[in-house]
């Protein structure tokens, strides 16, 4: 059994490595939050996640920020009231890298704690 993207480690690509290509980057892509995550221009990710309150959301993106620093791979983050929003790519290679998407599954895993209740 392969472990879920979020447990697979954040590796560092090196200056040589080719950005991802569709097809290779759409595994990765079914394994993140299809509600949250889309690539755009084949270039990063983009993911939007919400929340019922500005303190959730401000509290969510510390502990994206937190991320960040252990793993040394930094999203730009955007907050407003009930709203986080999260680019990401590998700024070395100027595309997109596995890391971006395990980065990416590992957020999904922190906003578990956040999402707003379902009224279904």
């Amino acid at each position: 059994m392969t472990p879920e993207l979020a447990d697979e480690p954040c590796e560092a690509c090196t200056s040589e490595d080719e950005p991802l290509a569709e097809p290779e980057y759409e595994s990765y892509l079914a394994d993140v939050d299809g509600d949250v995550w889309a690539v755009v221009d084949e270039h990063h990710l983009e993911g939007t996640y919400e929340f019922e309150d500005f303190r959730d959301a401000l509290e969510f993106t510390y502990e994206v920020g937190e991320l960040a620093e252990e793993e040394w791979h930094h999203p730009d983050i955007h907050l407003q009231w009930g709203e986080t929003r999260i680019e990401m790519w590998t700024h070395k290679i100027d595309g997109l890298h596995k890391t971006d998407f395990v980065m990416a599954a590992r957020m999904d895993r922190i906003y578990d704690e956040y999402a707003p209740e379902s009224t279904d």
